[in-house]
């Protein structure tokens, strides 16, 4: 097959899914010294406890990553270089004042700021990428979110030990 021609067809399965922490196509952007020490502080705190990414399929040009996160997980305030499309699963998120849940989606565009809260059961969620490759740019640039964003994470972790599968019982590997 030539460079950057399609395949006509192919499989994937979800045991041979790859965790973004083991590596997988998100890079962090460069960050401010207050975004570095925000995330640094939950991270510290627990935050990859409340969650699972896992990158599912990907192509030049694609990619489909699988999340489950926890109830009241912190997803700070952040852009990404390529557009994408969500679709939930199961759970609910509210993102602004829209509560969404099974078959809700919506679309970002390529560096269109966004934050969800995952409801009371967590939310899954599946992202549709036009790209394979694609960064997280951190957009909260004040101590005072940062601070909020780490209250936020204490409060919801509490509940997490509680929280063992996703709400539709889907096992990712």
């Amino acid at each position: 097959m030539a460079a950057g021609d399609a395949p006509g067809f192919e499989i994937f399965r979800a045991r041979d899914a790859q965790d973004y922490a083991a590596g997988g196509p998100m890079e962090t952007a460069p960050m401010t010294a207050a975004e570095a020490a925000g995330m640094a502080g939950l991270m510290q705190h627990g935050m990859m406890d409340g969650g699972a990414v896992k990158l599912l399929y990907a192509r030049p040009g694609m990619s489909l990553t699988y999340c489950w996160f926890k109830s009241g997980y912190p997803l700070p305030r952040h852009s990404h270089s390529a557009d994408c499309l969500y679709f939930i699963v199961s759970g609910s998120l509210r993102i602004g004042t829209e509560e969404l849940g099974p078959g809700d989606g919506f679309f970002l565009g390529t560096d269109v700021p966004y934050s969800y809260v995952p409801g009371e059961n967590g939310v899954e969620v599946m992202e549709f990428r036009t790209s394979d490759k694609f960064d997280f740019k951190a957009l909260a640039n004040n101590r005072a979110y940062w601070d909020k964003a780490l209250a936020n994470l204490l409060a919801a972790k509490v509940k997490w030990p509680e929280e063992t599968a996703p709400p539709s019982g889907m096992q990712i590997a």
